[in-house]
């Protein structure tokens, strides 16, 4: 018999795999969004030995999709920019001794002799605990399904924010009714003509990123559809259909937000339980269906859940503790 995950204290090599050494982690954290890097920071903080894998960069839907947009509700910043908060998180992961490899793609987490044997697309790691913390797995934006839309992506049509250097000079046309979409349109309106296209009456984001849209300049059109985005070589206009009446809107950078389509088939593979919603089922300590796997952020969901970045963080700390029981086993859990 080897010796067990178990048996061993942080960082003692275990064997070998090819020419490296093998290490047996305290846990392995899949997910380097604000979920899966405040889970590794409180792992440190516990002396946890911990390791974090993203399939793509760190920073989740932070950089991904809204690296610009001014994050306003996250405690102890009055405004951060997505990408600087993904920064910070970064840098204080990595500074408190947190191992992170991006684009490693978490293939398989399988039960071994007292421990977890995480299998990616790289290496396979041997820990007694982990932390899925995957937000909403692959996803890529949503579109709106118009013509135009495939043939000047990337010639005018985007899913993210450019630079407001970028944005000078330009229109830009907005379309999404959420906090994203109206906190971008404010970004681009501080330096260009903005435009937003909702199609409800009203919008879904907060009634304070919603009061700041109506102190600004941006032109906003309710009760719209978008019918076509128009040119040649790039972007020139888009056409809305409002109470039955189209409107053709000179535009140079359609931005779209309309949410996300997620891809969370991993946790088929990995044997995980989910509710009706598709995501994982949890109890209240975060635990999944496995013993010793734990989940945190937008991959879990509840009754009463909100997605919020706040919350996602609170998870995890959650997570973080129970796995810590469950590795250390300390007399007093």
């Amino acid at each position: 018999m080897g010796i067990l995950c178990a048996e061993i204290e942080p960082y003692l090599f275990i064997g070998k795999q090819g020419s490296g050494l093998l290490m047996c982690y305290d846990v392995v954290i899949i997910g380097a969004g604000p979920a899966g890097l405040t889970a590794g920071i409180y792992a440190r903080s516990k002396m946890m030995n911990a390791l974090i894998l993203d399939s793509g960069r760190v920073g989740g839907q932070l950089v991904s999709l809204y690296p610009e947009k001014g994050i306003h509700n996250y405690p102890g910043f009055e405004t951060i920019q997505a990408r600087k908060l993904s920064d910070k998180l970064y840098a204080q992961a990595e500074s408190m001794g947190c191992e992170i490899r991006e684009f490693e793609k978490v293939n398989e987490i399988n039960n071994g002799e007292e421990e977890l044997i995480v299998v990616t697309n790289k290496n396979t790691y041997h820990a007694k605990s982990v932390v899925i913390a995957i937000g909403m797995g692959s996803f890529k934006p949503k579109k709106m399904e118009v013509p135009g839309e495939d043939e000047l992506t990337g010639k005018g049509v985007s899913y993210i924010l450019p630079s407001k250097e970028e944005l000078v000079g330009k229109k830009v046309t907005m379309f999404g009714g959420g906090n994203s979409a109206i906190d971008m349109a404010l970004i681009a309106d501080s330096v260009t003509d903005t435009s937003i296209v909702h199609r409800r009456a009203d919008f879904r984001a907060d009634e304070s990123t919603v009061n700041n849209l109506k102190n600004s300049a941006v032109k906003a059109y309710m009760n719209s559809s978008l019918v076509s985005i128009n040119g040649t070589d790039k972007v020139e206009s888009v056409t809305i259909k409002q109470d039955d009446k189209e409107i053709v809107i000179p535009t140079d950078l359609a931005i779209i937000n309309i949410g996300i389509s997620a891809d969370l088939d991993d946790l088929k593979q990995w044997d995980i339980e989910l509710n009706d919603d598709g995501l994982v089922k949890v109890d209240f300590d975060m635990s999944t269906n496995r013993p010793g796997i734990f989940a945190c952020g937008d991959v879990v969901s509840y009754p009463g859940k909100y997605k919020q970045i706040t919350t996602a963080c609170g998870e995890a700390t959650t997570a973080i503790f129970m796995a810590y029981k469950f590795a250390k086993k300390p007399y007093w859990a």
